[in-house]
C-alpha cells in the first residue's frame, strides 16, 4: 500500500511538473498557435503519460484502503507539488502557502498514522 502510495504521489507531480515545463516559452502563442505549439512539445506527452500511469498506481492504491483515507492521504500530492515547483521553476512559496503546506501534511500525517 505504501508503496504505491508513493509511486502516485511522484508520478503526479513528475507530470505536473512535466505540464509546466511544456508550457514555458508558451505565451507568446496564442488560440490555435497556442495549441499547435503545446502538442509538438514532448513535456506534454510526458505529463500525459505520467497521468496515465497515475491513474493506475491510485485506483490500485484505492482498492487497499478506504475511499474517506485514500482522498485525504492523497492531498500530500499538492504539498509535493508546490514544493517541487518551488525547486524547479523557482515559484515563490508565500508564508499562507507555506502555512496551508503545513496544515495538509499534519493532516496527512494524522490520518495515516491514525
Amino acid at each position: 500500500m505504501l508503496l504505491l502510495w508513493l509511486l502516485s504521489v511522484l508520478v503526479d507531480t513528475c507530470g505536473q511538473l512535466f505540464f509546466k515545463a511544456a508550457t514555458h516559452d508558451s505565451a507568446r502563442y496564442s488560440g490555435l498557435a497556442f495549441w499547435r505549439h503545446m502538442i509538438g512539445r514532448g513535456w506534454i506527452w510526458l505529463g500525459a503519460g505520467c497521468y496515465a500511469l497515475q491513474f493506475i498506481f491510485w485506483l490500485a492504491f484505492l482498492t487497499l484502503v478506504p475511499l474517506s483515507v485514500g482522498v485525504m492521504l492523497g492531498a500530500i500530492n499538492v504539498v509535493v507539488i508546490m514544493v517541487a515547483g518551488r525547486v524547479w521553476f523557482k515559484e515563490r512559496l508565500s508564508p499562507w502557502r507555506l502555512i496551508g503546506m503545513l496544515l495538509i501534511a499534519l493532516g496527512v500525517l494524522a490520518v495515516g498514522t491514525g
